[in-house]
C-alpha cells in the first residue's frame, strides 16, 4: 500500500546569512537612526509572535544598542489576539521564543490595553498598545514576507505589525472585521495613520532565505517604511521556499504551528487558502498533518486545511486559544477538525486510499517537516521521473520502504 520513498533536495536562491549582532549594531549606528533614540528616553521595542529566525538574538541586540545610545528599553508584545488574547498569554508566547527580561536584558511589559489614535480615512478606528504609546518612542521589529490570506503591495511586515500587532485584540478585531479582501488597502492606511500620529521612530525589517537564515536586517525611518517594505516584499517573495512539484496526490506535513505560519502551514506553499484567495499550485489531492509544534501551545489554527490528521495532534489542541484566533480573523474554516486517525500510519494510509485517478503504488507523495523546511524532503518513487526533469531537485538516496514503529509512528531519518 505504501510507496517507497527517496530523500531529495529542493534548491532555492539562498543569500548568505548575516551576523545578527553586527548588522543590528551597524544599522542602529547610522546617524539618522541613532539620533532618534535620545538619552534617558523610554523606548518600547515591539516584538511579535511569528517564528522569526533568531528573533531572541535580534531583540537582545536591539536592546543592547538602544542602551548604548542612552535609551531605556522595554519589550512589548505586538501580536494582535495571539496568546489567547491575554497579557499573560502574550508574555508567555515571547518567553517561549526566548524573549524574557533575563535573556534580552529588558523587561517585558505585556498589556492588552490600547489607546485610539484616531480613525483611518476609510473610517476604521486606529488602536495602539497603551504601554508603547506611553513610552517616549517605539521601535517595531518584524519579518517581511508574503501573507497567507491576502496579496498586495504590502503584506506581512512592519505596516501589518503597526495596524494589527500593536493594535492588540481590539485592533485585530477592527481590521479583520472588514475581511481580507480589504487588507491590501486598509493595512497601509492604518499604518500611515500610526506613523503620523504615534511615536514610532523607526522599524527594523528582517528578511530570511529559504533556509530560515537571516539574510538582511534594515532599520528604516518612518517616512520610508511603506516604500521600503514594498521593495523588500518582492525580494522576500523570490527567496521563499516552495514545493517545486506542480502536482501531488498526497502531502504529509509532520508539524503545524503558529510559529511556522500565521495559518499553521503556509498556504503560499500548499496552494490551499482559508481566505478569498483561489487555490494555486501545487495541486494537491490530500494533505495529512501528523502533529503540532511545541511552540504553538495548542493553537492548531490552519488544521482545517488538512484532510486527515492524528489523534495525537487533536489531543494537543487548546481550543480556547485556537477559537479566539479564528473568531478574530473571521476564518472559521481553519479550526475545523479533519478526519482523525489513531496513528500516523493510519492517517497516511487513509489519504492514499482516498485519492482518485491513481493506481495503488503509483501515488505521488511528498513528506515535509513543515512549510518552512522545504529544502530536504522525502518523495515517493513515482515522483522520481518528475524530479529528474526539475533542474532544482536533486535525489539524495536510493528508494527505501516506509517504516513505522510499534505505535504506528512514521520513522524517517532526520525527522525525530
Amino acid at each position: 500500500m505504501f510507496p517507497r520513498l527517496v530523500k531529495a533536495r529542493q534548491d532555492f536562491p539562498s543569500p548568505e546569512p548575516v551576523d545578527v549582532e553586527r548588522e543590528v549594531r551597524r544599522e542602529l549606528s547610522r546617524p539618522e537612526i541613532a539620533s532618534t533614540v535620545g538619552k534617558g528616553k523610554r523606548i518600547a521595542i515591539a516584538v511579535g509572535s511569528r517564528g522569526v529566525a533568531e528573533i531572541d538574538r535580534i531583540a537582545k541586540a536591539v536592546v543592547k544598542q538602544v542602551k548604548e545610545l542612552g535609551g531605556v528599553p522595554f519589550i512589548v508584545p505586538a501580536m494582535g489576539s495571539h496568546g489567547g488574547a491575554t497579557a499573560e498569554g502574550q508574555a508567555d508566547v515571547l518567553a517561549h521564543l526566548g524573549i524574557t527580561e533575563e535573556t534580552v536584558g529588558a523587561p517585558v511589559v505585556s498589556s492588552m490595553e490600547v489607546v485610539q489614535l484616531g480613525t483611518s480615512p476609510s473610517g476604521v478606528p486606529v488602536y495602539f498598545d497603551r504601554q508603547a504609546h506611553g513610552a517616549d518612542a517605539t521601535i517595531v521589529i518584524n519579518r517581511v514576507k508574503p501573507h497567507t490570506a491576502f496579496h498586495g503591495p504590502i503584506e506581512s511586515g512592519l505596516m501589518k505589525m503597526l495596524a494589527i500587532g500593536l493594535g492588540k485584540h481590539e485592533g485585530a478585531i477592527a481590521v479583520h472585521a472588514l475581511g481580507f479582501q480589504r487588507f491590501d488597502s486598509v493595512i497601509p492606511e492604518i499604518g500611515r495613520c500610526i506613523l503620523e500620529k504615534g511615536n514610532v521612530i523607526f522599524g527594523i525589517a528582517v528578511m530570511e532565505n529559504a533556509r530560515e537564515h537571516v539574510v538582511r536586517i534594515a532599520a528604516i525611518e518612518p517616512e520610508r517604511i511603506e516604500e521600503m517594505e514594498r521593495e523588500l516584499l518582492e525580494e522576500a517573495r523570490c527567496l521563499m521556499a516552495k514545493i517545486l512539484f506542480p502536482r501531488l496526490d498526497v502531502l504529509v506535513v509532520r508539524e503545524l504551528g503558529k510559529n511556522i505560519s500565521g495559518d499553521g502551514m503556509d498556504p503560499n506553499v500548499t496552494g490551499r487558502y482559508l481566505s478569498h484567495l483561489r487555490a494555486t499550485e501545487p495541486d494537491i489531492q490530500k494533505i495529512v498533518v501528523l502533529d503540532l509544534t511545541e511552540e504553538t501551545y495548542g493553537n492548531a489554527l490552519g488544521i482545517g486545511m488538512a484532510d486527515v490528521t492524528t489523534r495525537n495532534a487533536v489531543n494537543k489542541i487548546d481550543h480556547h486559544a485556537m477559537y479566539v484566533n479564528a473568531i478574530t480573523s473571521r476564518l472559521l474554516a481553519g479550526v475545523k477538525i479533519p478526519m482523525t486517525m489513531e496513528t500516523e500510519r493510519e492517517a497516511i494510509a487513509a489519504a492514499l486510499v482516498s485519492c482518485w485517478g491513481t493506481e495503488p503504488g503509483n501515488h505521488k507523495m511528498m513528506l515535509i517537516e513543515n512549510t518552512l523546511k522545504l529544502e530536504e524532503v522525502y518523495i515517493s518513487e513515482p515522483l522520481l521521473q518528475d524530479a529528474r526533469r526539475l533542474p532544482d531537485v536533486e535525489i539524495l538516496s536510493e528508494p527505501f520502504a516506509m517504516a513505522f514503529d510499534e505505535r504506528g509512528a512514521l520513522q524517517l531519518p532526520d525527522w525525530r
